[in-house]
């Protein structure tokens, strides 16, 4: 009978939980989407490498979406065996809700594992591949994605602007380039036109210019004006120090313990890796918290339904990543230490979720029910005005 019964609960926390996972990541998804368009569309960036793209962008969406998707999950899952009185039922049986903690709480584990695999493990990895990856297609298809009429700013330290390109045959018209490359020289360049010459395997370009004019202006050399009836100017499209710069979040959990275990003066990467190294295991124990307060308000909201559950969860979830950034800025500030601070949200909602069980296990109304209520009901209210004005 347990065991059927706990199946049971697994599996109405498990269908929600997906499609929950399948629509975040595909929110946050929409969010990169015009600029992965431009980069089809505009940039001549094939579609494989957009695809790599998005992979590499996963796991940092994954860290978010599991346990939001978790939350909805035991919140309408509860939600619905509440509101079809099966919740009823099970404590007419004698079961309790202490009883109905195990299988959401396995459910939970698996997800913190989850999530903390990527925090230690996908997360670093696919921010670096992004970079690198990203630097590598800017600088291959650099040379292509000139456009017309638009202040082109793909080259290292160069803004291009031509007035015509002719893609076949990479020949530009109507040139200006304001290099800037030299920060103790800058130089704005004009030319009737030109050509674009690529070499992929160096990565480097040459834009041959003809019939123009260097304005230079050299610190306490002054301003100079060079005419030219043909000129060469060599581009280094690798961006080597850029693709090798990586920040606290591109570290591995090896390379965050070593940066804090080597003797060194206080700077900001090294406060920043402190707080990062314990923010790894501090939001994935957030599905474990999730559990514990979701199963009495998935409970609780057997009148408000669906609507009311994920209404519920919306607001749950923003308290929660209030919390954190709150938390984040006071170990930024040197108030309290990383290992504190950035567990304070899950001690805290621990605390209020088992709060929330006792209540509901001795069929006590939750604080805050009537505005809970309240809310819920306007949101329905709002969302059946939208669905009938369209």
């Amino acid at each position: 009978m347990t065991r059927i019964l706990y199946r049971y609960i697994f599996r109405e926390t498990a269908v929600p939980f997906v499609l929950g996972m399948a629509v975040f990541t595909f929110v946050l998804l929409m969010g990169r989407l015009l600029k992965l368009a431009e980069m089809v569309f505009a940039k001549g960036v094939p579609f494989a490498d957009v695809c790599r793209l998005i992979l590499f962008m996963l796991p940092s969406f994954f860290l978010v979406t599991i346990p939001m998707a978790f939350l909805l999950a035991v919140l309408l899952a509860f939600g619905r065996l509440s509101s079809d009185s099966e919740i009823t039922a099970m404590k007419a049986s004698g079961v309790g809700v202490g009883s109905l903690l195990p299988p959401v709480l396995i459910f939970a584990v698996l997800t913190y594992l989850a999530t903390t695999f990527v925090t230690v493990y996908a997360l670093p990895w696919g921010n670096t591949s992004f970079k690198r990856f990203l630097y590598e297609v800017v600088e291959t298809r650099a040379a292509t994605s000139i456009r017309e009429k638009v202040f082109n700013d793909d080259f290292p330290g160069l803004v291009i602007y031509v007035d015509d390109y002719d893609q076949i045959n990479h020949d530009i018209f109507g040139i200006l380039i304001q290099d800037e490359r030299n920060p103790d020289e800058h130089a704005t360049i004009f030319a009737t036109a030109g050509k674009i010459v690529a070499n992929p395997e160096s990565k480097t370009i040459r834009l041959h210019l003809e019939d123009g004019g260097i304005h230079r202006l050299a610190g306490k050399e002054g301003y100079r004006f060079v005419e030219f009836a043909s000129y060469d100017l060599n581009v280094n499209l690798q961006q080597q120090s850029k693709k090798d710069y990586r920040d606290e979040q591109d570290m591995t959990l090896s390379e965050l313990l070593t940066l804090l275990r080597t003797p060194q003066e206080e700077t900001k990467l090294l406060s920043d890796a402190r707080i990062e190294l314990h923010k790894r295991f501090a939001l994935p124990f957030a599905c474990i918290v999730f559990a514990i307060i979701g199963i009495p308000l998935g409970i609780h909201n057997q009148r408000a339904g669906r609507a009311g559950g994920f209404s519920a969860g919306i607001f749950l979830l923003l308290g929660y990543y209030i919390l954190m950034s709150g938390a984040k800025a006071i170990c930024e500030k040197g108030i309290l230490p990383p290992a504190i601070a950035m567990w304070i949200p899950n001690i805290l909602l621990t605390g209020i979720g088992i709060n929330l069980l006792l209540r509901a296990a001795s069929e006590r109304p939750l604080p805050f029910a009537g505005t809970i209520r309240e809310l819920s009901h306007r949101i329905r209210e709002r969302f059946g005005k939208v669905t009938k004005s369209s």
